[in-house]
């Protein structure tokens, strides 16, 4: 009964690794919190995904580029929490 749209599913999500999972989460949260106005919010997203792509192994994210955007995320949040007010 569910095995023609799991099988759907499964064909598309393996066309993608995990380093893009989680670009295509933090865009959509980074969109999330954009009612609030907050840069407090986005330099606490932006320290908490570059430390989850910081501490992904290697294995799941099938390319170094992942690791030098959690590196640049690192580095970006704080610089964004001291020009928020």
């Amino acid at each position: 009964m569910f095995a023609l749209p799991l099988q759907v599913v499964d064909n598309f999500l393996l066309q993608y690794n995990f380093g893009q999972v989680l670009l295509a989460v933090l865009i959509l949260s980074f969109l999330a919190s954009l009612p609030l106005k907050s840069r407090k919010v986005f330099a606490a997203q932006f320290i908490s995904f570059g430390l989850i792509y910081m501490l992904t192994p290697q294995s799941l994210l099938a390319a170094a580029h992942w690791k030098f955007l959690g590196i640049a995320l690192i580095v970006l949040g704080p610089m964004v929490y001291m020009t928020a007010r």
